[in-house]
C-alpha cells in the first residue's frame, strides 16, 4: 500500500486528503485498527522520530506523547519512585516496575497531564500488555510503534469502542535524504536533518564548572533530541531520565524558557506531599482531577477550595498550598538539566532557569552575548555546553 485516504485534512474543510509515497513504494506504516487522521500522521512520524533516535543514542526503551506536532514530554524506561508513580497516577498499575516501556510511558504521559490530554503516543519497542493498560484508561488518539504483544493488540483494539488508532511501523524503514512540502502552492526543499545528538555534543563546555555527570548528560541527551522534534522556538527541561517541561512554539526565548520551567516547577510541585494526599470527592474523574490539581497549585485555588465548590472536588477540605510554601518547595530542587534549540540572546534566561532549579545547560552558542551569558552560569556554579548546533523545527 503506498496511498492511505484521509477523511481530510488539517480542517473538516480541506478535502481532499491523503498520505502517499511519492516514488511508489509502500508505505512503511501498517494501520492495525482505527482510521488515523491528518494531524494524528504528522503526530506519528515525528514522534517516531524522536523515540527512535533517544533509544539509539541511549540504548534504553524510550517512549513520548505528542500534541499538535509538539512533545509535551519525552522519557526514557527508568523506574519511577513511589512519589512519581503517585503523581503520574500510575502506582496501581500491577507489573509497572518490570516493564522498562510502560515506565517511559507513564513518565511521558504524566509530565503535562494537562496537555497530554488526547495524545498520539510514539514507543520505540514491541507495546507489551502493561504499558497498552496504561494506555487503555487515559483519552488518547493513537499509538505508534514497531510491534505488539498479542495482549497488547487486543487491549488497544478494544479501547475507544473500537476505533482507537493502532500504527505499526517498520522500525528499519530510512526515508530519502531529501525532503519536500508546499506552502501557498510552493514547493520547499531541504536536506533531512539528520543530524546525531549523542554525548560528544557536549564536549565544549564554556562555564567554569566542567562537571557533567553522566545522569546529567544522558538528561542533556534527552532535551536535545526532544527538541530536535519540537516546534520553534523551544526550550526543554528534563531530568530523571526524561523531559519535564517543554515550552514550544514561542517567538521570545525567554518566554519558551518561562512556559517551560512553569511546566517543570508543576511537575516537582505534583510530588509534594500536600498534593500527594489530596482526597477527592467520589465520581472525580482522572482528567477532572488534573485540572483540580493544576487550579489547586495556581493562584485562582479558591476556585476549587472556596466554600461553594470544595465539596464537588474533594471528600475532605484540603489546606492552599500558599505562594511561600510552594516557593520553599521549588528553592530545594537542584541538577535540573535545560536544553535549548537556538542561543540564548540574553542572560535573562539563565536566571529563569535557575529559579526552577537548572544546574546544566546545553545551547548553541553564538550570541553577541555569550559572554554575558556564560557570566550569568557561572555566578550560579552551572555547568554549560556549547553544541555549535541549532535545532529548529518547523
Amino acid at each position: 500500500m503506498n496511498e492511505f485516504s484521509l477523511k481530510y485534512g488539517c480542517n473538516p474543510n480541506q478535502k481532499p486528503a491523503r498520505i502517499f509515497m511519492a516514488n511508489g513504494k509502500d508505505l512503511p506504516v501498517e494501520i492495525l485498527n482505527g482510521k488515523p487522521g491528518y494531524i494524528n500522521f504528522l503526530d506519528a512520524f515525528n514522534s517516531w522520530q524522536l523515540v527512535k533516535e533517544i533509544k539509539a543514542n541511549t540504548g534504553m526503551a524510550a517512549a513520548t506523547s505528542f500534541k499538535h506536532v509538539s512533545p509535551t514530554s519525552a522519557a526514557v524506561g527508568k523506574k519511577l519512585s513511589e512519589a512519581l508513580k503517585k503523581s503520574c497516577f500510575v502506582d496501581d498499575i500491577e507489573g509497572l516496575d518490570d516493564s522498562a516501556l510502560a515506565c517511559a510511558y507513564a513518565r511521558a504521559r504524566g509530565t503535562d497531564r494537562m496537555s497530554s490530554f488526547g495524545d498520539w503516543i510514539a514507543l520505540s519497542d514491541e507495546c507489551d500488555e502493561v504499558t497498552a493498560r496504561i494506555i487503555s484508561r487515559e483519552v488518547s488518539d493513537g499509538v505508534i510503534a514497531p510491534a505488539y504483544s498479542p495482549k497488547a493488540l487486543e487491549i488497544l483494539c478494544a479501547k475507544r469502542k473500537g476505533t482507537y488508532n493502532v500504527v505499526k511501523i517498520d522500525p528499519d524503514y530510512v526515508p530519502e535524504e531529501i525532503e519536500r512540502k508546499q506552502v501557498f502552492g510552493i514547493t520547499f526543499e531541504q536536506g533531512r536533518n539528520n543530524f546525531k545528538i549523542d554525548k560528544s555534543l557536549l564536549q565544549n563546555i564554556v562555564t567554569k564548572n566542567k562537571k557533567l555527570p553522566e545522569d546529567k548528560a544522558l538528561d542533556l541527551i534527552i532535551s536535545l533530541i526532544t527538541l530536535k522534534y519540537t516546534q520553534s522556538n523551544s526550550v526543554c527541561f528534563a531530568t530523571d531520565g526524561q523531559a519535564i517541561g517543554v515550552g514550544a512554539g514561542q517567538q521570545s526565548r525567554i518566554h519558551c524558557t518561562r512556559l517551560a520551567a512553569q511546566k517543570a516547577d508543576l511537575w516537582h510541585l505534583r510530588q509534594h506531599e500536600k498534593v500527594l494526599n489530596l482526597q477527592f470527592a467520589e465520581g472525580v474523574g482522572r482528567p477532572e482531577k488534573n485540572n483540580i490539581i493544576d487550579i489547586y497549585l495556581s493562584d485562582d485555588y479558591e476556585e476549587v477550595l472556596g466554600d461553594n465548590v470544595w465539596k464537588q472536588n474533594f471528600a475532605v477540605r484540603p489546606q492552599p498550598f500558599t505562594r511561600e510554601e510552594k516557593k520553599a518547595y521549588l528553592k530545594t530542587v537542584s541538577g535540573v538539566s535545560l536544553g535549548s534549540d537556538a542561543f540564548f540572546p540574553f542572560s535573562d534566561n539563565i536566571e529563569r532557569a535557575f529559579a526552577s532549579g537548572v544546574s546544566y545547560i546545553a545551547e548553541p552558542g553564538g550570541s553577541v552575548r555569550d559572554d554575558l551569558v556564560i557570566e550569568a552560569a557561572d555566578s550560579h556554579n552551572m555547568v554549560m555546553a556549547f553544541t555549535g548546533m541549532r535545532l529548529f523545527h518547523h
